[in-house]
């Protein structure tokens, strides 16, 4: 699977990834909101090979795609969703850039491409996520998509010695294409 979008290509992981993911995994900035410590080259790998494993189900209900600059071919992050197991109405979008490349319009991007394939390609009618609630950047991408926020969870996620709020977005087929 591929999608293309004016600045970027989201592509299929293939086992050459591992490296460039590490890369952008063990900046402190992204690893504030994630549970670990650091990232090996191992966690990168078994990272990436998860994603692979998945491009073999069928039928296929995950869709994670490495996100890299159209015109450099430069790995800078994931995107992808994730239909519900039990309903193929239902999914979760969820995505990850590289902190060099924050602040460009990249996440909305791919996020944007992954919700329009999540709704015309697989027939999804509803499409969720959620990020912790300090995560400014990632609350402000969610909403540039189109979702809104539809709940705050308290102490929803517990590491790095304290709990963290989280923030649930949802939108609609419908009042993405406006019929709402």
């Amino acid at each position: 699977m591929r999608l293309e979008t004016p600045r970027l290509v989201l592509r299929e992981y293939t086992e050459d990834d591992s490296t460039a993911v590490l890369a952008y995994q063990s900046d402190p900035r992204y690893l504030r909101y994630y549970p670990w410590e650091e990232r090996t080259l191992d966690d990168a790998q078994r990272f990436v090979r998860t994603f692979i494993d998945w491009q073999s189900e069928s039928p296929r209900r995950r869709f994670q795609l490495a996100v890299l600059l159209r015109e450099s071919g430069t790995l800078i992050g994931s995107c992808g969703v994730r239909r519900k197991p039990d309903d193929d109405t239902e999914a979760d979008i969820g995505f990850e850039l590289s902190p060099e490349h924050w602040g460009r319009g990249y996440a909305t991007e791919a996020a944007t491409a992954m919700a329009e394939f999540a709704f015309r390609g697989l027939g999804v009618r509803h499409l969720s996520s959620w990020c912790i609630a300090e995560n400014v950047a990632s609350a402000r991408v969610l909403e540039k998509l189109g979702m809104s926020l539809e709940g705050r969870l308290s102490a929803a996620e517990h590491f790095k010695g304290r709990d963290w709020d989280t923030l649930l977005y949802g939108m609609t087929r419908e009042r993405r294409e406006g019929r709402i």
